[in-house]
């Protein structure tokens, strides 16, 4: 099929979904599922209509473009001030759990295929790890949840993107030694890699979002700018934050998330308009984003598929992930439940989808179509399993909260 046929396909998907947008929210399905499924009937996994050469370039593009506006928009509502009485939480995630999860999701992999490299094993860990902000939305959206928990998934999935990127790099360079193949577009320098990955993309993201936040608020308070332009000006601002931070060297992921804590924290105008813009056109690119992965990476990843590969991806989104959580929480005094929800709700998606392309892309490793598998099922899965339990956890929540609150009976 041409161009303009596969175009016209996929916008009747998008408007039929709109259509019953409303009776879909009332049910488990959720939209990541709706139309990871859209895209696999449409590619080579179904009725083949769309281009695999277009759809991939389509796939990387609006993987990283969707990733960076959310990081930006959901730091944006975290409120600093509250976040000081709760950082322990999210920073135990990121510096205790983060590191163990990378650990016990490698020697699983290297249990699992003793003899593939050990670097490969932690490459795939490191791909695993980070979390995936639009993948909670369901979750982060839900006053039933204790708001700790809300914050402290939005914070760890916005901060463990960048800090994965390091060691994503590292564990594919010497991957890449060990089995003596070509590397494409790696740093000279790994040291001073790592520095500026971790320094430079939060300068950026403060510098960035806190003009905008000055910018924006004498323009509303002159009324210079219309509702519609406050949304395309944050759109520009993640943007900004992304490609300034990786064109001298820093984490673009990780000055999106500081910029959008910036900006959602110095803004003196009303924040409404940064959720509204991602609810609205911002979501176009998320719908894009999980077609294309229907489309283009579900059969690629299900035709290299062995045991193996669904045994990792049950183990990576279960116990690799629950039990490192759970040991970093120790003596926070945080109740069991919401242990198991940190651990559980670490929905694997469009991070992992992006990381593993710029490695297939910079990296020619053998045995890689394994790694592909493996990260497609997880994320596969965890669109499925964390979608699906979103919303009956949520409402679990809500019934313990209100029993807690409801006087006893006399």
């Amino acid at each position: 099929m041409n161009a303009p046929s596969q175009i016209v396909l996929v916008c009747v998907g998008i408007v039929a979904w709109a259509l019953v947008s409303r009776r879909l929210g009332q049910t488990s399905v959720t939209l990541p599922m709706l139309f990871v499924g859209f895209g696999f009937a449409l590619g080579d996994g179904g009725f083949d209509l769309l281009d695999a050469r277009i759809s991939n370039a389509l796939l990387h593009g609006f993987a990283e473009i969707t990733l960076v506006l959310v990081l930006f928009t959901d730091a944006a509502r975290v409120h600093l001030r509250s976040l000081r009485h709760r950082a322990a939480i999210p920073a135990r995630m990121l510096l205790i759990g983060m590191p163990l999860t990378v650990a016990l999701g490698a020697l699983v992999a290297h249990w699992v295929s003793p003899d593939a490299p050990v670097m490969l094993a932690v490459l795939l860990a490191a791909l695993l790890t980070p979390t995936d902000a639009a993948l909670a939305q369901s979750v982060l959206s839900s006053d039933a949840l204790p708001a700790r928990v809300r914050q402290a998934i939005n914070v760890e999935s916005g901060l463990n993107d960048g800090l994965a990127v390091p060691v994503i790099v590292l564990a594919a360079i010497v991957s890449a030694q060990v089995t003596q193949t070509s590397v494409h577009g790696a740093p000279d320098n790994l040291y001073r890699f790592v520095a500026l990955q971790l320094t430079l993309g939060p300068l950026i993201g403060v510098a960035v979002g806190y003009l905008l936040a000055r910018l924006l608020d004498l323009a509303i308070a002159r009324r210079c700018v219309t509702d519609s332009a406050r949304g395309i000006a944050v759109l520009a601002g993640a943007l900004i934050c992304f490609a300034l931070s990786e064109w001298l060297g820093g984490n673009g992921f990780i000055a999106a998330f500081v910029g959008g804590l910036t900006l959602g924290n110095t803004l003196k105008a009303d924040r409404t308009f940064i959720f509204e813009f991602m609810e609205s056109e911002g979501q176009i690119l998320t719908l894009l984003t999980f077609i294309m992965f229907g489309a283009v990476l579900i059969p690629a990843g299900l035709e290299h598929a062995g045991w193996q590969t669904w045994v990792l991806a049950f183990s990576f989104l279960t116990f690799v992930r629950m039990l490192p959580i759970w040991a970093s929480l120790a003596g926070t005094g945080l109740p069991t439940a919401e242990k198991l929800a940190l651990g559980w709700f670490g929905p694997r998606g469009l991070a992992s989808m992006l990381f593993v392309l710029l490695i297939e892309e910079q990296f020619n490793l053998p045995g890689f179509d394994r790694i592909l598998a493996c990260v497609v099922l997880t994320v596969l899965l965890s669109i499925v399993l964390h979608g699906a339990s979103a919303a009956p956890i949520a409402r679990w929540f809500g019934r313990r909260h209100a029993q807690l609150r409801s006087p006893p009976q006399s």
